[in-house]
């Protein structure tokens, strides 16, 4: 079978991708109408991926009202988050997914949250992170660039966040691309491994998610560096705009404490009444399974502690157009249950929570509208949207955590065997 596999997007790229694949002797005629049809249409998610040949339908469930106080939040100064002002709101969440009992589960522990007043989220970190390594011939240089980076970020930070260099390009190779005005650097760190100094810029990216604005800006900084250092007989042989301490869409012990992405904070104390009536479990037996998970993750070797937490974000990703990539950096949670005067505290904190409001995915048009839905539109709506996620999840972890913490963990067993078993 000999044929071009072209990566374009126009019409007749899309009509050949779908000739060939209808070729294949396992396509029926019902694969290729399922595949092959459009809802939304070619020219729209041309401009989101690739190879562009179909599309496909994913179910979405939609839980609520979720009762959630969130902070709103503002930048000082010294590129530190202040909590400005508080509020109270009722939102509805779109998860998208095929898992049975998920959309169940989340909105018993919302209901269950709601009646004891609801979910407390807060925002203590909001940063991207690139880490660019330059690789010299010896430590010791890799040292002097470390003391300049440390000498030099004030200047650092004021040539790329200047607004009178927002027209200043980058050009790698014949193609040229304007740096981002809208990812700030915050902050630069470094680390010396051998002869390698890796060269950590933090961003704020506004809305954006901002993977693709960071690059570009690291990009730009790492050629200024260069320009810097060459007058004093620094020489890099090689340079990577990411080197694996950056923290992007993988899990790292690096950033399960924050720094990467949204550090967000949930809470909710469950009365025991409550816990009792519509959790059927007891705080004893929430204590018990704690405790015994706890030794688990340890001895497994978990980098995080959290009932399920990929589960949810996955699924409002998927609703809302964010990269699917970043589900593994943005579900590393840690979730404590402790015990109070008048029930339950349940908490989690997902660390390095990588979602935007605007770019990428989230122009897709159903995207849009969950987000809409969401009131996640406008200045400060990626971090109200890592609240709602923060929120979201903690309603699964209480939900999960008390079906699996009933007597011999019966309910657990009966929702995966009615939503799952027996579909």
């Amino acid at each position: 079978m000999k044929f071009r596999w072209s990566h374009r997007n126009h019409l007749s790229a899309i009509q050949q991708r779908q000739a060939i694949l209808a070729q294949l002797p396992q396509m029926t005629a019902e694969d290729q109408r399922r595949i092959f049809s459009w809802s939304v249409g070619a020219e729209t998610l041309g401009s989101f991926q690739e190879c562009l040949t179909g599309e496909m339908v994913l179910p979405v469930g939609v839980v609520g009202p979720m009762t959630i106080e969130m902070g709103l939040y503002e930048r000082r100064d010294d590129g530190q988050l202040q909590e400005v002002q508080r509020q109270i709101d009722h939102v509805f969440v779109p998860l998208a997914h095929t898992e049975g009992g998920l959309s169940e589960s989340m909105l018993r522990g919302s209901h269950v949250s709601s009646l004891a007043g609801g979910i407390k989220t807060w925002v203590l970190r909001d940063e991207m992170t690139r880490d660019c390594a330059f690789v010299f011939d010896t430590t010791q240089d890799a040292i002097h660039l470390h003391e300049w980076v440390m000498a030099h970020q004030d200047d650092l930070k004021a040539w790329i966040n200047n607004p009178l260099h927002a027209d200043k390009v980058v050009q790698p190779g014949e193609r040229s691309a304007k740096v981002s005005s809208h990812a700030t650097l915050l902050n630069i760190r470094t680390h010396v491994v051998g002869p390698v100094c890796h060269v950590l810029y933090g961003f704020d990216t506004q809305e954006a998610c901002g993977p693709n604005m960071i690059t570009r800006n690291a990009y730009a900084l790492n050629e200024y560096i260069v320009e810097q250092i060459e007058v004093q007989g620094l020489a890099p042989h090689s340079i990577f705009l990411e080197a694996n301490m950056g923290g992007d869409k993988k899990p790292s012990y690096e950033y399960f404490h924050g720094g990467h992405g949204k550090t967000v904070v949930a809470e909710s104390i469950i009365p025991d009444d409550i816990i009792r009536r519509y959790l059927n479990t007891t705080a004893e037996n929430l204590q018990a399974l704690e405790w015994t998970g706890l030794h688990g993750a340890h001895d497994s070797g978990m980098p995080s502690f959290g009932f399920t937490p990929a589960s949810a974000v996955a699924a409002i990703f998927a609703a809302t157009g964010q990269d699917l990539g970043m589900v593994g950096t943005s579900s590393m949670a840690h979730a404590t249950l402790s015990r109070v005067t008048e029930g339950i505290a349940f908490s989690i904190t997902l660390s390095g929570l990588e979602v935007g409001t605007v770019g990428g995915g989230t122009k897709l048009p159903h995207a849009r509208s969950y987000l809409r839905m969401m009131g996640c539109e406008g200045p400060h709506s990626a971090r109200r949207l890592a609240q709602i996620i923060a929120a979201a999840t903690l309603s699964l972890e209480i939900s999960a955590a008390a079906s699996m913490a009933s007597r011999g963990s019966e309910n657990f067993f009966r929702t995966h065997w009615k939503h799952g078993g027996l579909r």
